[in-house]
């Protein structure tokens, strides 16, 4: 039966949509973690790589069969979809999209956490290092991550029309995804959680948008 108004009333969601999945790659080598990292290329935990095989597993079952995937260009997203695919979802061609990097943090990238305070203009967010409107030196504000990633959600959308769309990124491109399809402001995105190995899914129906669900937790207990 035909809903109204495209009312999610099953269980599965219903063919038609041209549909996002938006996962956060894996946790990153502790010794990264210390850091704010940005678009620098950090490698994967091998401990939490090794030891989340179940959550790879669950993710596999989880994601649609037929759906075109595509990956940021760093390593960690890169990696976490390989993950995916040796865990059950088999192999699949994998496009790199630039735009769904994270942000760059320019010259503060590399910083340890408790020397970045001392490099702000403006009072950071309570959950993130920065405000969406600071932009650090050679880097990008999240207004930029907003734009850049909201192009490439339109075109995308337009290409792929009807299709699944699986984009493994980071949490800063996944929120201004989601600013994009609620048109909020990239402040207000930012109180959004986005854990490692979430799942964020967004629809475009009739040049609208949608979220259907955010930081979907694929637990394996």
């Amino acid at each position: 039966m035909t809903s109204h108004g495209h009312f999610l009333d099953a269980f599965d969601l219903a063919e038609g949509p041209t549909r996002f999945w938006l996962i956060r790659h894996a946790i990153v080598d502790q010794a990264a973690r210390r850091k704010l990292y940005g678009t620098i290329d950090v490698a994967l935990c091998p401990e939490h790589l090794e030891g989340q095989k179940a959550y790879y597993a669950r993710l596999a079952r989880r994601l649609p069969k037929n759906a075109v995937w595509f990956s940021s260009p760093l390593s960690r997203a890169r990696n976490t979809a390989q993950a995916i695919f040796d865990n059950g979802y088999g192999a699949r061609d994998v496009s790199i999209e630039g735009r769904f990097i994270e942000q760059s943090l320019g010259n503060w990238q590399d910083l340890l956490l408790e020397d970045v305070p001392q490099q702000l203009q403006q009072k950071p967010h309570p959950f993130w290092s920065l405000s969406a409107t600071e932009c650090p030196p050679e880097g990008e504000s999240m207004l930029d991550v907003c734009a850049r990633v909201g192009h490439a959600l339109d075109e995308l959308s337009e290409s792929h029309e009807g299709k699944d769309i699986v984009i493994v990124s980071h949490g800063g491109a996944i929120r201004a995804a989601i600013a994009h399809a609620l048109k909020l402001h990239p402040e207000t995105a930012l109180h959004f959680c986005i854990q490692n190995l979430s799942v964020t899914i967004i629809e475009h129906i009739e040049g609208a948008w949608r979220l259907v669900t955010s930081n979907e937790i694929q637990n394996p207990g």
